[in-house]
């Protein structure tokens, strides 16, 4: 599943939008105290009021608003959960298939017995389904669809959960405008949080423009931070690598081929040709991946000396225990529209684009390590422009 494939299903949860159908909904309220369900309801979406219709369109649309391998997570179902009682792949397949909303619910509330097994949770929590199918032109607009302004289009139907904490009212003191008077807010009903879903899922993913039933989409709330157990043992999928671990193992291949120590310039070189090989794979489906021959042809056009497949080869063994991995490329790089890169002292947090790190060098001054950065113009600090200083190292 790639970006554009996520993009075009979460630009689909709008209100009034012919491209998608939302045929039933289902919300199960959990109390944190039992660990049980305290209530659950199911009604056809189309009979939720507007406004409420509203809350949950933009809960979907957050759910699926992320970054791939940071938010939102392509994952495949292990093959041995079949041999499980009540595998969710099974689960949720019969719940696409099944056009009885009762049976469809049944199936839901298992997935939630599920989530309840051997979990706590911290505050009370809403967890909501939906089904429904939306639809994807096949092939680009042709001559004879230009004429009628339609798309041949294909549904796809699919199945979506997100879990939902909620919050009690904040103490506060309201005026009334009729009685004209202060009044002390009583309300005690909880707020489900629909604005920051916890985490979620979406099924069937999708490959190639076609429903891809052996995978499922995941979401979580924190980037980086997926949620282990509800993967193994709630969707009983394999886990994928998050970025920030994808950059981990790149750093490690890095320093068992070249060392610990790189200049800023060669680093910057790095990312560089690693951008190159982003931007030479934009137009295909498939995301940039750098295997060792990759990573050896990096490493020697930024300048590396004494880089060899062979080394490469090793590294990739020794980091990952397998020497056909294939690295994502934008995961193990920064991204070149963000200062994302930081250098941390105990005086300051630098915050700089990896492009700029060459202007950045780290040098000795009279005994002392100093970071330099080389700039075109005056620096200027709250509205003061720094004067120039010319620095010449002591003569011993």
């Amino acid at each position: 599943m790639n970006k554009k494939e996520v993009a075009h299903i979460r630009k689909q949860f709008k209100l009034d939008n012919h491209l998608m159908n939302i045929y039933d909904i289902l919300n199960v309220y959990i109390m944190k105290e039992t660990n049980e369900i305290y209530h659950w309801e199911r009604s056809p979406f189309e009979l939720v009021d507007r406004e409420k219709q509203e809350l949950y369109m933009g809960n979907f649309k957050k759910l699926l608003t992320g970054e791939l391998d940071h938010k939102l997570f392509e994952l495949r179902f292990q093959e041995e959960a079949e041999d499980q009682k009540d595998p969710s792949r099974v689960l949720l397949h019969q719940a696409l298939q099944t056009g009885d909303p009762e049976e469809w619910q049944d199936l839901m509330l298992l997935l939630v017995d599920k989530m309840m097994a051997d979990t706590r949770y911290e505050r009370d929590t809403v967890i909501t389904f939906v089904r429904g199918q939306y639809y994807r032109p096949t092939k680009a607009r042709n001559d004879e669809a230009e004429e009628t302004g339609n798309d041949e289009v294909f549904g796809h139907p699919f199945i979506l959960c997100s879990v939902n904490s909620t919050e009690k009212q904040r103490k506060a003191l309201l005026f009334d405008y009729v009685e004209k008077e202060y009044k002390y807010n009583i309300i005690v009903d909880p707020i489900i949080k629909l604005s920051t879903p916890e985490q979620g899922f979406f099924f069937p993913s999708v490959t190639d423009n076609y429903s891809d039933v052996n995978r499922v989409l995941y979401a979580t709330g924190k980037s980086n931070d997926p949620n282990e157990r509800f993967i193994s043992e709630v969707l009983n999928a394999e886990r994928s690598v998050t970025a920030m671990e994808e950059r981990a193992i790149f750093e490690d291949i890095v320093k068992e081929v070249a060392g610990e120590q790189l200049d800023s310039a060669t680093i910057a070189h790095v990312y560089e040709e690693i951008h190159h090989v982003i931007e030479s794979h934009q137009d295909e489906e498939e995301p940039a991946k750098l295997d060792y021959t990759d990573v050896e042809r990096v490493l020697t056009a930024s300048g590396i000396d004494n880089v060899t497949k062979e080394a490469v080869e090793r590294a990739f063994e020794t980091i990952v225990d397998d020497k056909n991995y294939e690295l994502k490329a934008n995961s193990v790089i920064p991204k070149f529209t963000s200062k994302s890169i930081k250098i941390d002292t105990k005086v300051a947090t630098i915050t700089i684009s990896p492009q700029d790190l060459r202007y950045i060098k780290q040098v000795s001054f009279q005994g002392k390590r100093c970071i330099m950065i080389e700039v075109d113009e005056d620096a200027v600090i709250e509205g003061f422009t720094l004067n120039t200083e010319t620095l010449l190292e002591k003569a011993d």
